[in-house]
């Protein structure tokens, strides 16, 4: 059964965001992607308002089985941390009132899914990211690309999920 999942890259002055279709048996596909930007000029609630009302716009327009978001890694600068945590909010709120179920990966655990390292850098992610989705060419910007990266993680930590689940059941399905 095919299975559509949004991945979001959450932040205030810009926000990614890629819908990926995966099915059994099959290599996950790209829908669909882009860029929310908000310019830094009007107040924060404004941009934030922004960036739901966009978001649900794709929300509605793909409707996804689920939603998938990066958890937040706090290495950068204390306003950046508490606008991209706002802009996160803003996502959940997204998710949450489009009756999507969310789930949450840190980059380290999206790096090492897709590429076996949990250090990986932009260069090897956006290969691998080329490659298992069947592009000519590599995703840019980069929050579309970590957006890609995140819902691809998804697809294939549900896979795994299941394996377990009818492991479990001794191979018998649920």
């Amino acid at each position: 059964m095919p299975e559509t999942v949004l991945g979001v890259d959450p932040g205030v002055s810009e926000t990614g965001w890629a819908v990926l279709q995966g099915e059994e048996g099959r290599s996950p596909r790209l829908a669909d992607c882009g860029l929310i930007k908000t310019r830094p000029g009007p107040p924060l609630g404004e941009r934030l308002s922004a960036i739901h009302e966009q978001l649900s716009r794709v929300l509605g327009k793909h409707a996804p089985d689920s939603v998938a978001v990066e958890e937040m890694f706090f290495a950068k600068a204390a306003h950046t941390i508490r606008n991209t945590l706002q802009a996160r909010g803003i996502v959940l709120l997204a998710a949450a009132q489009a009756r999507r179920p969310l789930s949450e990966y840190n980059p380290r655990t999206v790096k090492l899914t897709l590429t076996g390292s949990g250090g990986a850098g932009k260069a090897q992610m956006q290969a691998v990211l080329q490659k298992a989705l069947g592009l000519p060419q590599r995703l840019s910007p980069d929050d579309v690309a970590d957006a890609a990266a995140i819902a691809l993680c998804h697809l294939r930590s549900r896979r795994y999920r299941r394996l377990v689940v009818l492991d479990r059941l001794g191979g018998r399905r649920a």
